[in-house]
């Protein structure tokens, strides 16, 4: 048996940039990309918790440090700059390794810089 898991999660990362022109993607500060445990490419889930929506795309590095957070493409639509979201990788495990798995839950400041990196999220607990 298989199970999908939540892998990584960059928690209430603020937009910086939404470029509707580009092909496609989410641009992401490599440093943090590194911190989160996310690949070149790697397909991202993204929630934006001020409107909502949930949409899916890939992800492409962005400059180390920068705090970039930038839409491209279509995903432009569904973010303003400034808004919060959440960006989340998954991965499939086998039973086994699904109950050992520890996934990165990176915090991030106003200025998406790291702040703390968790293994777990506890109900209630506060970022």
């Amino acid at each position: 048996m298989f199970r999908m898991m939540m892998k990584s999660k960059i928690h209430r990362a603020i937009v910086t940039e939404a470029n509707l022109q580009y092909v496609g993607s989410v641009t992401i500060d490599s440093d943090l990309m590194q911190k989160a445990n996310i690949l070149p490419n790697e397909k991202v889930q993204i929630v934006n918790n001020n409107n909502g929506a949930r949409f899916e795309t890939y992800v492409i590095p962005g400059e180390p440090r920068s705090g970039v957070i930038c839409l491209n493409g279509a995903a432009a639509r569904q973010v303003q700059i400034g808004d919060q979201v959440i960006i989340i990788s998954y991965c499939l495990l086998t039973d086994e390794e699904a109950h050992n798995y520890k996934p990165n839950v990176v915090f991030v400041d106003e200025n998406n810089r790291p702040t703390k990196i968790e293994s777990e999220e506890i109900h209630g607990q506060k970022s």
